[in-house]
């Protein structure tokens, strides 16, 4: 069993949602994420790393989910910022079982065993701290901070990994209460998104203290899913 991480699915099979926005490498890329999958095994896990749908609600999500359904491997997702779609966990459960999408799980307030002895946590995370942030974005972050702290408890002992939305460290930012959590519970390795096209090249991949940092998004990695363990 072999744990994989990617974010940015940006699927939008029920509508037109043109990804050039993002540059040209999105071109394709549905078919491109079909053929990065095919690294994956059935008895896997791959993490999405939020922005997984651009549907404004759940039965919209539909056909992205059953995709997402359809890959190999078991899925575990978290929310992004285009996340609309995003409800309570009770009724994003609901409608998984509802439409026969046994494959994917929801990663929120919570955590996943992995293998005897890791786990898998996670939050959405947020940025707070630039010009740009408002009292608004501090309250968002300390609601994340909040939600990581709790999957990291429940973890217990196990050997953490982390995955967000939003990264907690690019170009000359710093998230200093999502670092500080990383380095208090001993996470081995944060997987994050969010950042695209020209974007990516603030992204920050390597050690940061004792935690390894990686960018899942998309586009960085081929749309193919990177592999964690």
């Amino acid at each position: 069993m072999s744990l994989f991480a990617i974010g940015d699915l940006h699927l939008s099979l029920a509508a037109d949602k043109p990804m050039d926005v993002f540059g040209p490498r999105w071109a394709g890329y549905v078919d491109k994420l079909r053929e990065g999958f095919q690294d994956v095994g059935q008895e896997d896990v791959t993490v999405l790393c939020g922005d997984s749908s651009w549907a404004l609600d759940l039965p919209g999500a539909l056909e992205d989910f059953r995709f997402i359904n359809a890959l190999p491997g078991r899925k575990i997702i978290l929310k992004g910022n285009h996340d609309f779609w995003w409800t309570s966990a009770a009724k994003m459960n609901a409608f998984f079982t509802d439409n026969g999408l046994n494959s994917i799980s929801i990663l929120h307030n919570n955590f996943y065993p992995y293998g005897e002895a890791a786990a898998i946590c996670g939050t959405k995370g947020w940025f707070y701290g630039d010009s740009r942030s408002t009292d608004h974005d501090k309250k968002l972050m300390a609601r994340e901070v909040l939600r990581l702290e709790a999957s990291l408890k429940a973890a217990g002992e196990r050997e953490k990994y982390v995955f967000l939305h939003y990264p907690p460290k690019y170009g000359g930012y710093v998230c200093p209460e999502i670092l500080a959590l990383l380095r208090q519970y001993d996470v081995k390795c944060c997987c994050s998104g969010h950042l695209h096209a020209e974007s990516l090249r603030l992204a920050f991949n390597g050690w940061y203290e004792n935690t390894r940092h990686i960018c899942v998004s998309a586009d960085g990695i081929n749309f193919r899913p990177c592999k964690i363990l």
